[in-house]
């Protein structure tokens, strides 16, 4: 739609202010416009020192033309196409696109109404072309006939390679051929196009363009391109020059340069940018050349699309314009959006189709994601919770003459060189003696690494032992004292030190009580006074393994779910396929659904073979119902994927993804009472520890696993209960995210 030439009377503006008077209402006006965007403005950052992209900006684009969008890189174009496609909210003024509100209900924006081809290739290059038009055409609700029919038109006009060719084996030109024809593939009313014949063939380039004009003809069709090449545009029916978030002119090519007498857009360009530069704008000298009309808010928006931002108003008028306060309201039946719609099942289809293909074109890596958690538990049994065996423990026998001379046990009721007998119990467990002459040389060994402990026994350890059980309470000091080993330990490492510890007391108890036993003694005489019966819970001589393999369980579950969703969604929206899936009318809430059933059969997959491998082959404890234990693992690795989308939703690549993801590993670890109990904690971090995602669950786990209580009991229900809630707080803010984290 060209514009007439510009008023130079007082007269002539003042007719042409009537006759916008006369029409019908600037409401009506703009719905009847393919595109109508009305004192945009659009910003991030700060109130304080807000970046500015969009800065008051009209653009009206009629039904049935192509317009074409030129500006450098960085001057707002894509972000001005988001808007319109409604994927980014602009901070104030209005968009209409085919006759409604973007993302309002009804209005099909985004929806099958458009067709966006984004910068990017934005392609599945695992796919090839059929699947990949297959995918596109049920986003748009189409059935596989129809993608079939216009799958072979589509290829000889763009002149593609077989049907059966994957994406990612075409060329660069090649590819964005398919990502257009994928635009084109469900006739939308408005085709959005980012660069689509970069790369492309001079030839094949105009025959493209022929085709753009050949669908525009009928007046139901109308395309927004954007290009580097400027020259290209004279084409279209209208251009708009953009440059720092506002545009300099929007009118037809052979208008523009009709009005500055130039014989290139790219010299019009020029010359504009070089105007705005001085901060000189063609309507600012209209207005101001023109004496005794007074400013009109409607007329002054409706001229803007008479005569293009070229001559807007000055920047003191706009920045009135563009306020929070003038943003027009909303007529009743536009207002808002559905913030909960159905799911829609042939969405649903194409997201699972889509999903399951990438799967099964990926099989080593799904093996792999799936043998990982499997190799974590196998080398967690192998490595954690055993008890360390062939422990150095320096000896000095003053018993024997020296150390060299063979330390020989007893047998029955001889209290002849009881230290040998001593050693023999403590040698049936994890130590290796190394001999010693004096006590100094044990204590040297300890001091140097050498040794972890370091036990001396008295010149005559038998006699005065001998001496102690037979006197009890009436024995001589000097035999209390000679009757005691004297033992050095390295401290160092707790666990070592505390095993030395128990081994030392156990082997002893066992030597005195085969000592007294043979010699007629009571079995209890030498024992301290503390029966330790059988255990209610767990073995008598429990292990680390048992006590956090609940944890370690949950955890691999939790994280491995993490790293494969948010990997999965980070994927695909990086390389534009998030972006282009929604503008196709696919919603947040139903890529979400999609990424959960799908990377659930994985995580299940994990699941089963983590509990296979601990239980069966390694023989973890396991007392309660299997069914449950199955589930409260299924269940947390599901959380895992939730809290996934929501690092793949707030994280803008992959680096920073991980360090979030990382960076919740060690607090999750430490604070769940995973590898060390939570009544061992700061007060302060026992109320942290509840509110976290795993520590109740893994109480759970454990009070299943250890003790076999069932459902009904608080510990273990508690633990779903808390699940549960962290699965819908990770969902909600994933969908929150999702919707509105781009404005």
């Amino acid at each position: 739609m060209e514009s007439a030439s510009a008023p130079g009377t007082v007269l002539e503006l003042k007719t042409r202010r009537q006759q916008f008077q006369t029409q019908s209402s600037t409401l009506d006006t703009r719905r009847r416009q393919a595109v109508c965007v009305r004192r945009a403005c659009k910003k991030y950052g700060s109130k304080n020192n807000p970046n500015v992209i969009l800065d008051g900006l009209n653009m009206t684009v009629p039904k049935g033309t192509i317009y074409g969008l030129l500006g450098a890189s960085g001057c707002g174009k894509t972000t001005l196409l988001s808007c319109i496609v409604g994927r980014r909210r602009l901070n104030s003024g209005e968009i209409w696109v085919l006759g409604g509100r973007p993302g309002s209900k009804g209005s099909g924006v985004p929806g099958p109404r458009v067709g966006y081809m984004p910068q990017e290739i934005a392609l599945y290059g695992e796919f090839s072309i059929r699947e990949t038009f297959i995918y596109f055409g049920w986003c748009a609700g189409m059935t596989t006939e129809q993608v079939e029919d216009k799958l072979e038109f589509l290829i000889k006009f763009l002149q593609l390679p077989s049907e059966n060719r994957f994406v990612k084996n075409l060329s660069g030109g090649q590819q964005r051929r398919v990502s257009f024809a994928a635009t084109l593939l469900a006739d939308p009313e408005l085709l959005i196009l980012d660069e689509p014949t970069v790369g492309v063939d001079p030839v094949l380039r105009q025959s493209i363009w022929d085709h753009l004009v050949q669908i525009t003809k009928g007046g139901n069709k109308t395309i927004i391109i954007t290009t580097h090449y400027i020259e290209e545009t004279r084409q279209a029916g209208m251009i708009g020059l953009m440059r720092g978030g506002k545009f300099l002119a929007e009118e037809s090519p052979r208008r523009l340069m009709e009005m500055h007498r130039l014989d290139t857009l790219e010299d019009v360009f020029l010359k504009l940018s070089k105007r705005q530069n001085l901060g000189l704008r063609r309507r600012s000298s209209i207005l101001s050349s023109v004496t005794g009309v007074p400013p009109e808010d409607d007329v002054e928006d409706e001229m803007s699309g008479e005569f293009g931002d070229n001559v807007s108003v000055s920047s003191r008028r706009r920045s009135v314009a563009v306020t929070d306060g003038n943003m027009p309201e909303l007529p009743p039946e536009e207002e808002g959006s559905s913030k909960f719609t159905m799911l829609n099942s042939m969405h649903m289809k194409a997201l699972i189709w889509k999903n399951l293909l990438w799967m099964w074109r990926n099989v080593a890596m799904m093996l792999f994601i799936i043998g990982l958690p499997v190799a974590q538990i196998i080398l967690f049994c192998i490595s954690i919770g055993k008890d360390p065996v062939g422990l150095n423990v320096a000896i000095i026998n003053n018993e024997l003459n020296n150390s060299m001379e063979p330390c020989i046990p007893t047998t029955g009721c001889d209290w002849s060189l009881l230290s040998c007998r001593y050693l023999q119990q403590l040698q049936k467990r994890t130590v290796k003696f190394l001999p010693y002459d004096t006590e100094e040389e044990g204590r040297n060994a300890v001091e140097n690494g050498w040794a972890w402990a370091s036990i001396t026994f008295p010149a005559n350890y038998s006699d005065a032992l001998m001496a102690r059980i037979d006197d009890g309470r009436y024995a001589a000091d000097w035999d209390v004292d000679f009757s005691e080993m004297k033992v050095v330990m390295d401290m160092s490492n707790q666990q070592i030190g505390q095993l030395l510890q128990r081994d030392l007391i156990y082997a002893y108890q066992d030597f005195t009580k085969e000592v007294t036993v043979a010699c007629g003694y009571g079995e209890k005489l030498t024992s301290i006074p503390v029966n330790f019966k059988t255990p209610i819970y767990g073995p008598i001589s429990p292990n680390f393994t048992d006590f956090a393999a609940p944890g370690v369980i949950l955890t691999i579950i939790f994280f491995l779910s993490i790293a494969l969703t948010s990997g999965a969604m980070l994927l695909e929206r990086n390389e534009g396929l998030l972006e282009r899936s929604l503008v196709s009318g696919l919603t947040g809430t139903e890529i979400l659904f999609g990424q959960v059933i799908t990377q659930f059969l994985v995580m299940f997959g994990q699941t089963v073979m983590v509990l296979i491998v601990s239980f069966a082959i390694f023989r973890v404890t396991c007392e309660g119902d299997i069914g449950w234990i199955t589930t409260l693992t299924v269940l947390t690795g599901l959380c895992g994927m939730c809290f996934g989308f929501v690092i793949a939703c707030y994280c803008d690549n992959e680096r920073s993804a991980t360090y979030v993801a990382m960076g919740s590993f060690l607090p999750i670890v430490m604070l769940c009472g995973i590898i060390w109990p939570v009544e061992g904690m700061h007060p302060t971090l026992r109320y942290i520890s509840f509110i976290l995602p795993l520590t109740k669950s893994t109480e759970a786990m454990r009070a299943m696993l250890a003790r076999g209580w069932p459902i009904s009991d608080p510990v273990v229900y508690y633990g779903f209960i808390a699940t549960f809630i962290w699965i819908s707080i990770f969902m909600s803010l994933a969908i929150l995210l999702l919707k509105f984290k781009k404005g």
